[in-house]
C-alpha cells in the first residue's frame, strides 16, 4: 500500500522484528507494559514527533481501549478501528450483553450489573445456579476468567480473576454468567465501512482452548450448516448495526450440542486468528481496515463472499506443555520456521514477531508465532499443518509444538468432535506426550539409520551387513523398550534394512526397506524417506538431536531417547541397576520464571498437601503454587516482588 510505518518499543523488545521492519521506531519506556505499551501519553508523544496520520493498534494492550481512541481523535489522529462509542459499548462486557439483548441477539443467562466483592459474587452465583463463569468486564484473551462449580470456587477465584484483569486491562470489574458446559466457541468475522455496509466473512471455530485461551482455530467450522451460519451471521450483523460498528470486528458465540447459540462477547479489534478467515475468503483484513479508516466503501457485498477450502491456525507459545504449560523464557537459539508456500492446492503461512536470537521475556504474551495452513478440504489442511509443525524447529525456550501436533493428530479432532473442554478431557492428568506405539517401527528405524550412519563415519569397516537392536526410553513414563534385531547395510544412496519377522509399517509388513535421510545438524530438522523397492511408502520430518551414542527424537507429540545396541550390550544391560532420583519434595521450587506477588504462609506454619503457599505472576497470569505433601514451613527464601527463575527454591519444609 506504500504507507510509511512507525513502530514503538520498550526495553524488552528494542531489537524485535517489528522495530526492524518499520521505517521509523521510537522508544517508549521500560519493559513493564504500564510504563510503555499501555502508556497513552507516551504513544501520543511519538505520534506527534513522527507526524503520524493514523494508528493501527494490532491486538492486545490498547487495541480495545475507548479512551485511547478519543485521545487520538482529539489530536486529529485517525484510529484504524471502530469508533469510541462502539468500543465503549461493546468493550464493556456487561453493557454489551444489554445491547445484544435489545438487538434480539441470543444471550446466556447471567447477572448484568457490577459485582462488589466475593460475598456478593457468591450470592449472585447461587441465584444463577452453578456452574458459573466469572469474567472481566473489560477482558479478553482468557485473562480474568474463572469457572466456579461451588461457593468455595467463587470465593477463591473472584479476587484472583479481578486482580488479573486489573493488571491486564486496567479494569478489575467483573460479571457472572451461567457456564454452558462442553460448548463450541464459534465466532463470526464482520467488516463494516462508514457508509452503512456490513458484511459477514463467515465463521471461525475456536473451540480448542486451554485456560479459556485459544490454541488452535479453523475456518470454516465443521459443525455449522448453511442455515445456522446464516442465522449466526445475521445476529452478528444486527448487533454491529445496533452500535454503529465500523472496521473489522468479531462477534463470539458459544454453541451447544443442540446447535443453540448464545452471544459471548464482541471483540472490537483485529483478532489473533484473522489469517484463517483471510485464507478462505481471499480478503486482507488489515488492508480493508486501513481503507475503511480513510473513508472508502467496501469493495464487495455479502453476495461476493464465497468460503473456499479450509484453513487451520496453530498458536506457537513459549511454554512447557509437559509441566502444566508453564511459561518459558530465554533466548531463541534456533528459529527455523517451515518455508512459506502458495500453490493451487496448499498454502503455508507463518505470522511472527520474533527472529533467531531474540529474547522471550516474562513481560508480554508468550506467543512466538501463528502457523496457518490452507487446503481444498479439512483433511488436507490438517495434514499440511502436521507436516508444517514437524518442520518448525525451535531451540532455547520450551514450546508447545509437540502438544499442537498431538491435538491435531487426535482421531476425535480429525472427525471434528471437539468442544471447549477438548483439551481438559483428553489430557485430564496433564500432557505427558503421546504413546510412541502408533509410530514405534518408524522411530526404531530413525534411530537405527542415524546411529549406523555415524558408525560408518567413525569406522570404515562396516560396509557389510550388521545386526543391531534399538533401545528407546520414553521420556515421560521413563520406561525402556527394546526392538527386535535388525540387519542393516550401507547401499550408497540408501540404507537397506531387513528383519527376519519383517518390518511392519502401518499394517503392512515388508521384508526389506530402503531408507534415506537428510539431516540439518544446524537446526535438528531431519527428513526420512522409507521406500519399498523404488516406491516411496512414507516420508516425514522430525526433530532429531544426535549426540552419539544417544539420539533424542521428537515427532508429533512423542518424545523419545534412543541408543543403538549390539547383542553383547543388550545382554550386559540386564545386570545394570537403575539410578534413584534425588528426593527434593521438601522444597517448593519455582516451576516458571516470574514475579513473587504474594506469600500465603509463614515460617513455622503446618501445611497439608494441596494448601496454597504463594502466588507467582508470569506473562500476565497469576499462578498459585501448592504444597505437595504435609509438613512445616522451615524457611522462606524470597520476599514479595522478587523475580524468580525456574527451579529457584522458594520455600523449604
Amino acid at each position: 500500500m506504500k504507507i510509511k510505518t512507525v513502530s514503538v518499543y520498550s526495553d524488552a523488545d528494542r531489537n524485535s522484528e517489528h522495530v526492524l521492519m518499520s521505517d521509523e521506531s521510537y522508544y517508549i519506556g521500560k519493559s513493564d507494559a504500564n510504563d510503555s505499551y499501555l502508556n497513552q501519553q507516551k504513544i501520543l508523544k511519538v505520534c506527534k514527533e513522527a507526524n503520524v496520520d493514523a494508528v493501527h493498534p494490532g491486538y492486545g494492550f490498547l487495541s480495545e481501549n475507548a479512551t485511547f481512541t478519543k485521545l487520538l481523535k482529539q489530536n486529529d489522529i485517525v484510529f484504524i478501528g471502530p469508533s469510541f462509542s462502539a468500543i465503549h459499548a461493546m468493550g464493556d462486557k456487561i453493557k454489551s450483553k444489554e445491547i445484544a439483548k435489545s438487538a434480539k441477539v441470543n444471550i446466556v443467562p447471567g447477572f448484568m450489573g457490577e459485582i462488589n466483592d466475593s460475598k456478593h459474587a457468591i450470592k449472585i452465583s447461587k441465584e444463577i445456579g452453578f456452574p458459573i463463569m466469572i469474567k472481566a468486564s473489560a477482558g479478553g484473551g482468557g485473562k480474568g476468567m474463572r469457572i466456579a462449580y461451588d461457593e468455595k470456587d467463587v470465593e477463591e477465584s473472584f479476587n484472583r480473576a479481578s486482580s488479573e484483569a486489573k493488571k491486564s486491562f486496567g479494569d478489575g470489574r467483573m460479571f457472572i454468567e451461567k457456564y454452558v458446559e462442553n460448548p463450541r466457541h464459534i465466532e463470526i468475522q464482520i467488516i463494516a465501512d462508514n457508509h452503512g455496509n456490513i458484511v459477514s466473512l463467515g465463521e471461525r471455530e475456536c473451540s480448542i482452548q486451554r485456560r479459556n485461551q485459544k490454541v488452535i482455530e479453523e475456518a470454516p467450522s465443521s459443525f455449522l450448516d448453511d442455515i445456522l451460519r446464516k442465522e449466526m451471521s445475521t445476529q452478528a450483523i444486527k448487533l454491529s448495526a445496533k452500535v454503529g460498528y465500523t472496521s473489522a470486528g468479531t462477534v463470539e458465540f458459544i454453541v451447544d450440542n443442540n446447535r443453540n447459540f448464545y452471544f459471548l462477547e464482541m471483540n472490537t479489534r483485529l483478532q489473533v486468528e484473522h489469517p484463517v478467515t483471510e485464507l478462505i475468503t481471499g480478503i486482507d483484513l488489515v488492508e480493508e481496515m486501513i481503507k475503511i479508516a480513510t473513508g472508502e466503501k467496501l469493495s464487495f457485498t455479502q453476495k461476493d463472499i464465497k468460503l473456499k477450502g479450509w484453513s487451520l491456525e496453530s498458536r506457537i507459545y513459549a511454554e512447557d506443555p509437559y509441566k502444566e504449560f508453564l511459561p518459558s523464557i530465554g533466548r531463541l537459539k534456533r528459529y527455523h520456521a517451515p518455508e512459506e508456500e502458495i500453490s493451487k492446492n496448499k498454502i503455508i503461512r507463518n505470522d511472527t514477531g520474533v527472529k533467531e536470537g531474540d529474547e522471550i521475556t516474562i513481560f508480554y504474551d508468550p506467543m512466538i508465532a501463528k502457523l496457518s495452513t490452507w487446503a481444498n478440504n479439512r483433511e488436507d489442511a490438517i495434514n499440511a499443518m502436521l507436516s508444517s509443525l514437524d518442520r518448525f524447529m525451535l531451540q532455547g525456550v520450551k514450546n508447545n509444538i509437540s502438544f499442537l501436533s498431538a491435538v491435531i493428530s487426535d482421531n476425535d479432532f480429525k472427525k471434528g468432535k471437539i468442544s471447549t473442554s477438548f483439551i481438559e478431557q483428553k489430557f485430564s492428568e496433564g500432557f505427558k506426550g503421546l504413546s510412541f506405539k502408533s509410530y514405534e517401527e518408524i522411530i526404531y528405524l530413525c534411530i537405527l539409520t542415524v546411529n549406523f550412519d555415524q558408525l560408518q563415519r567413525n569406522y570404515q569397516n562396516l560396509r557389510e551387513s550388521s545386526s543391531y537392536y534399538v533401545e528407546i526410553e520414553d521420556q515421560f513414563n521413563k520406561k525402556k523398550y527394546l526392538s527386535k534385531e535388525y540387519n542393516i547395510i550401507d547401499q550408497g544412496k540408501y540404507f537397506g534394512v531387513s528383519r527376519y519377522e519383517g518390518i511392519k509399517i502401518f499394517d503392512k509388513v515388508y521384508k526389506k526397506l530402503n531408507i534415506r535421510f537428510e539431516k540439518s545438524y544446524e537446526n535438528n530438522l531431519c527428513q526420512f524417506s522409507l521406500l519399498f523397492e523404488k516406491k516411496m511408502i512414507f516420508n516425514f520430518y522430525c526433530d532429531l538431536k544426535f549426540d552419539f551414542p544417544n539420539t533424542v527424537l521428537k515427532y508429533r507429540g512423542i518424545f523419545i531417547k534412543g541408543v543403538l545396541k549390539n547383542k553383547n550390550s543388550v545382554e550386559f544391560s540386564k545386570y545394570l541397576k537403575d539410578i534413584k532420583a534425588i528426593d527434593s519434595s521438601n522444597q517448593l521450587k519455582c516451576p516458571m520464571p516470574g514475579k513473587l506477588i504474594e506469600i500465603l504462609v509463614d515460617v513455622g506454619l503446618d501445611v497439608e498437601a494441596g494448601d496454597k503457599l504463594c502466588i507467582v505472576e508470569a506473562m500476565k497470569m497469576e499462578n498459585v503454587l501448592l504444597a505437595t505433601k504435609k509438613g512445616k514451613i522451615k524457611k522462606i527464601n524470597f520476599k514479595v516482588n522478587d523475580i524468580l527463575s525456574v527451579g529457584t527454591v522458594i520455600m523449604e519444609f
